[in-house]
């Protein structure tokens, strides 16, 4: 299939951009990023816009940069840019880990993180990711900007916090506290497929124990989650087996596992608490230092 008729513009600025949302975003207009995602909607006619907002052409949305203690990724920034750029690599190292899962060399090649987050599917990596390392994206209209954090941003499948008249700017994050560790897992049907679970989680240890444990979830309900009271369970706490074992049954007993043709709720429960596991053993033993 085609998509339907469609108008297309390109801004070259920022200013431009904003102002074309201005006038239709609130009328079936769509931003197009890397297109990884709403082209092929397009193409199946889930998503028929009555404009498309190419922000291809804008350079000043894509770039990683350090801004005291945080590091800003401008919106447009491509997946692979973002996997492969040394600040990422020395102050938000569980997002190079992550992106491992993402998908394939050739997507992350053209999507872009902004477009990712905006596009917000429950079982993609990346928002879950910006929750575990408490992300906060800055988001503009033509009248005025903001800063909203990622546990506000996330709404549901498909659905954030951000206005039809905005437009996701940049990502920041806090840089790596000495001796934070972090691990990363995931399992998929395929390499490169969505999760069918994912947990990714950071700590401290402290003299044997488990310091601000933030600890997160994709694939496993309509958005990515944070497990709130698994973090307040293990502070301070060593991470025994029997700690570990613990954890993972009290994040899967707080979620409402559901099937699909392919994997069975209880399948995706089952998968979760192990994951659970292996993340916590990791930060234990230091393999993710």
């Amino acid at each position: 299939m085609k998509p339907s008729r469609f108008d297309y513009l390109r801004p070259r600025t920022v200013d431009e951009a904003l102002a074309m949302l201005a006038d239709h975003g609130a009328n079936d207009g769509k931003l197009l990023a890397g297109g990884q995602s709403l082209v092929p909607m397009m193409n199946f006619r889930v998503a028929a816009p009555a404009v498309l907002i190419d922000l291809n052409g804008i350079a000043d949305l894509a770039g990683i940069s350090e801004d005291g203690d945080r590091i800003v990724i401008g919106a447009m920034t491509r997946h692979n840019d973002v996997k492969a750029h040394p600040l990422i690599a020395r102050h938000a190292p569980l997002v190079e880990a992550a992106y491992h899962h993402v998908a394939h060399f050739t997507v992350r090649n053209r999507g872009t993180l902004g477009g990712n987050l905006v596009h917000a599917d429950p079982a993609s990596e990346m928002p879950m990711i910006m929750l575990v390392l408490g992300a906060e994206m800055h988001v503009a209209s033509a009248a005025a900007s903001r800063v909203v954090p990622a546990e506000e941003f996330f709404l549901g499948t498909y659905v954030t916090a951000i206005e039809e008249d905005e437009l996701l700017m940049a990502i920041s994050l806090p840089k790596r506290q000495a001796g934070q560790r972090h691990a990363f897992e995931e399992v998929s049907l395929r390499k490169g497929d969505f999760a069918v679970s994912a947990v990714g989680a950071v700590a401290d240890i402290e003299d044997g124990r488990c310091r601000n444990l933030r600890l997160g979830l994709a694939g496993v309900s309509d958005a990515a989650l944070l497990a709130h009271d698994v973090g307040g369970m293990l502070e301070g706490e060593m991470l025994t087996d029997r700690a570990i074992a613990a954890a993972g049954e009290a994040v899967v007993a707080g979620i409402e596992f559901r099937g699909t043709v392919s994997v069975s709720a209880e399948y995706r429960s089952d998968v979760t608490r192990e994951l659970v596991g292996r993340c916590l053993r990791r930060i234990h033993e230091g393999a993710a230092e």
